[in-house]
């Protein structure tokens, strides 16, 4: 085998550890959308977006991006919480880790705080962690636009999606192949919208407040 053979077969290793280690710590969680998908698609999804827009390969990107809400959706306490960053560290190496913190909310804050403080801080993370919140935006603004969730009315949606793009504002000129996936998904939510009722148009130039 040859060295390059063996940094490939490294990489495509560690992306697929990394996959199988997300779907079963969220084995039991579902997307919340009306449709009600297992939760792992979302992460293959964001996944898939990253692979096909990524300038260079990077497998550390891809494995952090199938690991990025593990800590934040599956550790319901401090004391797993820091049990399973030390074992993302072990598995996976710090460069991974890193990409996974840079993007995980801390759930002590209240809701609002959190979504305030991605507008507020995102500019200032690593391209890479740049790179996985334009993903991470991507598919779930296309999520809203095919399987709205459950509760969520028109003025919600529209004020999610507000929010999404003052997220991704400061991760704008990346990437601008990924930067066109997330508009088409804007598009595609407000289409959607508008198939449902053409009154939810005005919302889009007239938002109720910057977040849901």
């Amino acid at each position: 085998m040859t060295a390059t053979d063996e940094t490939l077969r490294s990489s495509l290793a560690l992306v697929s550890r990394a996959a199988d280690y997300a779907a079963r710590r969220h084995v039991k969680q579902r997307r919340k959308g009306a449709s009600q998908e297992p939760y792992v698609n979302h992460l293959a999804e964001v996944v898939n977006l990253l692979a096909q827009t990524l300038e260079k390969p990077n497998p550390q990107l891809l494995a952090a991006a199938w690991l990025h809400d593990v800590l934040e959706d599956t550790c319901p306490t401090p004391e797993e919480y820091a049990r399973t960053k030390a074992e993302i560290e072990k598995q996976f190496g710090p460069v991974v880790l890193g990409i996974v913190l840079e993007v995980t909310d801390d759930k002590s804050l209240p809701k609002e705080t959190r979504k305030r403080l991605q507008i507020a801080t995102t500019a200032g993370k690593s391209r890479e962690a740049r790179l996985l919140k334009i993903a991470d935006k991507t598919s779930n603004v296309y999520a809203v636009a095919v399987s709205r969730p459950v509760g969520w009315d028109g003025p919600r949606v529209v004020e999610y999606i507000r929010w999404a793009q003052a997220v991704v504002a400061s991760c704008r000129g990346l990437n601008a192949e990924l930067e066109k996936a997330f508009d088409m998904a804007v598009s595609a939510a407000h289409a959607a919208l508008l198939s449902s009722d053409p009154m939810f148009d005005h919302l889009f130039s007239n938002p109720r407040s910057d977040s849901q």
